[in-house]
């Protein structure tokens, strides 16, 4: 298994983050270095530092995290030979096929093993993955990776074709995966591999519909039941925060005081247009000191005016601040309107368990 302990030791492997795009695997081994656009780092100074530390390059211009490999990271990191499912549909398919510890699963098509790491977590040292590629090539790298990360114990991988020849076990898995180009194909033979004792489950990974229609004739053909499909959507949500809705008393009350606002700035408009009025009116230079004063007295007399219209708590000389009290916020979210395109159509079914007086009367029927 991967190494569980704190420290990073020499040749244990870690997934090197170097940003969100940027992942990859490395099985540290010392005297050699690690390059990237980050800088420049010798694999002798991971040995010993924390898993999840950030170490500096040798230049002091960059930096790397060393984090502990798992499944979602490896996933994540892996080297693609094939096509690979992620989190999304691995998640789905390890509860639906009711996968737990201690399983026996059946995998054909190991591809670049993404499935395969999340399987190996999920069963544990008491379970057992069968694994099948068809593909020599592909078979070896995988097999190369099982050993690297201590998995030979609980992956047993065959290069095999299982649409012609079959698996290599019979009644034996509780739940099987297939993931090859032609699963109508190797239908009869799951159902050979599969327990007879207990109910178990069976799930093909499909591109398209086509493909779904003929797996799906395949599995009535072999008597399987309960035939579903699905298909797997990313649907992110942009979460952001917004001031907690007003009570329809709270909205009242500053309906009233923003026209009680609007009421007092219009009459002080109405005040000082008709003192401006005034002030044309006056002639020469008598008229001048005279229309001071008058203009003393006309705004005194509006004033008062004022004081009369506008409420106590109004001061007609400042202007009015509103002080308003620090909102409470809320978290809501909103679905994006652009959704992840099709990965695959999940098709599931199940296999019941053969009733032991049904089964004598099948093996006497044969005989007769």
């Amino acid at each position: 298994m991967w190494s569980t302990e704190r420290t990073i030791a020499d040749g244990d492997v870690v997934i090197v983050w170097l940003t969100r795009d940027m992942i990859q695997p490395l099985q540290i081994q010392a005297g050699k270095d690690f390059n990237s656009r980050f800088g420049n780092y010798r694999q002798s100074d991971f040995i010993g530092i924390p898993y999840g530390s950030k170490v500096g390059a040798k230049n002091g211009k960059g930096f790397v995290h060393l984090l502990r490999p798992t499944p979602e990271l490896w996933t994540m990191a892996l080297p693609h030979r094939t096509q690979i499912l992620y989190i999304a549909d691995i998640s789905f398919i390890i509860s639906y096929l009711n996968i737990h510890k201690g399983s026996t699963v059946i995998e054909a098509g190991t591809g670049s093993a993404s499935f395969s790491h999340s399987v190996i977590r999920t069963i544990g040292s008491s379970g057992h993955l069968w694994s099948y590629e068809f593909h020599e090539a592909r078979a070896e790298k995988a097999r190369s990776e099982f050993a690297r990360h201590g998995f030979l114990d609980i992956v047993t991988l065959t290069h095999r074709n299982v649409c012609k020849d079959g698996f290599t076990v019979t009644d034996t898995a509780d739940s099987l995966f297939l993931d090859i180009p032609a699963p109508w194909d190797a239908i009869a033979h799951a159902k050979t591999a599969l327990r007879k004792d207990c109910i178990t489950r069976i799930c093909c990974f499909s591109p398209c519909m086509e493909q779904v229609l003929r797996t799906v004739n395949a599995l009535n053909e072999s008597g399987f039941t309960d035939i579903t499909m699905f298909e797997t959507l990313l649907r992110p949500h942009d979460v952001a925060q917004v001031p907690v809705p007003l009570k329809i008393s709270e909205i009242s009350d500053r309906l009233k005081k923003a026209e009680a606002r609007r009421e007092v700035k219009r009459l002080r408009q109405i005040a000082q247009n008709q003192a401006k009025g005034k002030r044309k009116r006056e002639d020469g230079e008598d008229g001048e000191s005279e229309a001071d004063g008058k203009r003393v007295k006309t705004e005194e007399e509006k004033g008062d005016e004022l004081v009369e219209i506008i409420p106590e708590t109004v001061d007609d000389g400042e202007e009015i601040q509103v002080n308003e009290p620090e909102t409470e916020k809320m978290s809501v979210s909103k679905v994006m309107s652009e959704v992840r395109g099709h990965t695959s159509y999940l098709t599931f079914a199940s296999l019941m368990p053969v009733h032991p007086d049904m089964a004598a009367r099948k093996t006497f029927a044969e005989g007769v």
